[in-house]
């Protein structure tokens, strides 16, 4: 039997006042799940603790799971990696590239080349998100383009930064990803996902529309001010009667349980206990770099309230596969080169390692994105996963 006391010990460890209020964690490997568990509180403000099922807002963990919903549709060719993408979603054929400003307001011109699905898939189509790039933050405020969050359509009426296929720059693809499935399938992205990964999978906990069963389950989250202090704030729920689509890139709400069958298809080639949402041959192509050359950036923060500049694994030439994060080289903690991992804004992480057979799933519920004090947490976490996986 496995001794998962290391992980557990990890989690504890790492909450406290001012440090993180609560955990939810799990870990599988290639015999199946090892790990499912939780420690300190859903808020700073109340006693209730956290639990391994506790429901939290997944953010751009919900982009893999897009992704993958995107390459059914390859499969069946409704959908190809390098067709230009405006044929799919004509608001695609219709985007400037934003240069600059002058006097009369933004300066835009036609992009180079097509947009792809593959170009999407990488994040180097050429779109960004306005917390970390300093030209769509103001164009976004000149214009009153709405938040993604709101589900309002308006929210992806935002320019290039540069040509397609220039340079990683981690912006709206996804959204855009999830806008090609729901015109490819016919179905909205909440009822695709459902039918064909989420209920699949028996992931039961993760949807974009709140349940009223998860009001004692779900995570708060806090806001980490200038000293260190940790403040639950509001997070309201998208008005569903006003909603105009799901966003690809994030707005799921998951559990760490949940999240974790997800990775562990993936990892077993694209099935799990009779449940195929990929082939093999698809699972094995989404994890190899699809970017050529170009490597990804750190982001640097223009809305420090939402998150800090990011440098995942510093040091570390680092690839982008069809959603994916690929770190070109081993980590301190354990991981494999060639592993498999992204990250949501209220600092909830995954990790997928194809070489070693382990996949991780690490929530909390703190902005701004990127603290810390969590990155410190994880890589604890990690270290004793593979302390643990190392033993077995």
């Amino acid at each position: 039997m496995t001794d998962i006391g290391p992980i557990q010990r990890a989690l504890e460890a790492a909450v406290g006042p001012n440090k993180i209020p609560g955990i939810a964690a799990a870990v599988a490997t290639r015999d199946g799940v090892i790990f499912e568990g939780a420690a300190g509180r859903k808020s700073a403000d109340q006693p209730a603790p956290m639990t391994a099922d506790s429901v939290f807002r997944i953010a751009s963990m919900t982009k893999a799971i897009t992704g993958a919903a995107a390459m059914q549709l390859v499969e069946q060719g409704k959908l190809a990696l390098d067709q230009p993408a405006k044929e799919i979603l004509p608001l695609l054929g219709r985007v400037q590239v934003l240069t600059g400003f002058d006097a009369s307001g933004p300066v835009m011109r036609p992009p180079r080349t097509d947009i792809t699905l593959r170009h999407l898939l990488t994040h180097s189509a050429g779109f960004a998100y306005d917390i970390w790039n300093e030209n769509i933050a103001r164009y976004a405020r000149e214009k009153e383009v709405p938040a993604m969050r709101t589900g309002k359509l308006a929210a992806l009426n935002v320019p290039l930064v540069r040509d397609p296929g220039e340079r990683w720059e981690y912006g709206v693809n996804i959204e855009m990803v999830g806008r090609m499935v729901e015109a490819a399938s016919g179905l909205d992205l909440e009822t695709y996902l459902q039918q064909h990964i989420l209920q699949p999978l028996g992931m039961r906990d993760t949807s974009y529309v709140a349940r009223p069963a998860w009001e004692t389950r779900l995570a708060a989250v806090h806001a980490r001010k200038a000293e260190g202090r940790l403040e639950p704030i509001a997070s309201p729920p998208v008005d569903e009667a006003t909603r105009e689509f799901f966003p690809g890139g994030g707005g799921l709400y998951s559990t760490a349980p949940d999240y974790l069958r997800f990775l562990r298809a993936l990892m077993n080639g694209g099935e799990l206990d009779g449940a195929r949402i990929l082939t093999a041959e698809t699972v094995a192509l989404m994890g190899q770099n699809h970017m050529g050359p170009l490597d990804v950036q750190p982001l640097p923060t223009f809305n420090p309230l939402l998150s800090n500049t990011v440098d995942l694994m510093p040091g570390i030439v680092k690839k982008w596969g069809l959603t994916f994060l690929i770190n070109t080289d081993a980590t301190a903690t354990g991981r494999s080169a060639g592993s498999l991992s992204w990250a949501g804004l209220n600092n909830t992480y995954y990790w997928l390692d194809p070489s070693a057979k382990v996949a991780g799933v690490f929530m909390t519920q703190i902005l701004p994105f990127a603290d810390a004090t969590v990155l410190e947490a994880l890589d604890a976490f990690e270290r004793a996963v593979y302390e643990v996986v190392g033993r077995r």
